[in-house]
């Protein structure tokens, strides 16, 4: 048998591939503040820091504005979006709506095993509540797999886009005083409310618990 050669890959697709590893490395810096709301992003920096040319930088940049992160000025360059207290409203009351109704549909529609698996993160979450990072992480999985139960996948990726700009939020509602342990007990109730099958309850709950969320953000 004769090994055929193989062709190495377009040079498009690995462009591709390496501004979406330069768009994660930058999305990572900005969640863990290394790149703050409202600082310039100096790219000649960045481009000899991550050892590229300007053009997988730049495209990196335009994905990231898309998703909110980076905001883009005329003639100015690239910044870190800031959050203004009108944008912490808003998307706490979208994730308000999308996470309410996921909750009523999981509630009610729920098999065993989804519940199981509910109950397990949750019980991560009572373990976690005096280690903030974990309880942060377990928390975002929580949402995040309630979404995906619910079977809405714009509603899903919605929530993924409204989630990473909320971490833009200087002052993150977990970061209150005693906040943990409220949002815990939230959490608590609603999953009383999805054991019981109660998709109103579940509902009514999950807005209460933004509601709190957002008073303690704001």
């Amino acid at each position: 048998m004769v090994d055929l050669p193989i062709n190495p890959p377009p040079a498009s697709l690995t462009r591709r591939a390496l501004y979406q590893d330069v768009a994660e490395r930058l999305r990572q810096q900005i969640f863990a503040r290394q790149l703050e709301p409202g600082s310039w992003i100096d790219e000649m920096k960045l481009c000899a820091e991550y050892g590229i040319s300007r053009t997988p930088l730049r495209e990196a940049l335009k994905v990231l504005a898309v998703e909110g992160l980076v905001t883009m000025k005329l003639r100015r360059g690239a910044y870190v979006t800031e959050m203004s207290r009108d944008d912490v409203t808003q998307v706490y009351q979208l994730l308000a709506l999308l996470e309410s109704e996921a909750a009523s549909t999981v509630a009610q529609q729920a098999s065993p095993a989804q519940r199981e698996q509910l109950a397990q993160l949750h019980a991560q979450l009572e373990a976690q509540v005096r280690r903030r990072d974990a309880f942060f992480a377990t928390n975002e999985q929580f949402h995040m797999t309630l979404l995906q139960m619910a079977g809405n996948r714009w509603a899903l990726q919605c929530a993924l886009d409204l989630r990473k700009v909320m971490k833009l939020n200087r002052h993150h509602s977990l970061f209150k005083r005693g906040r943990l342990a409220e949002s815990l007990a939230e959490h608590r109730a609603l999953m009383q409310a999805i054991a019981a099958q109660d998709g109103g309850a579940a509902a009514r709950l999950m807005r209460l618990h933004f509601a709190a969320g957002l008073e303690a953000a704001a």
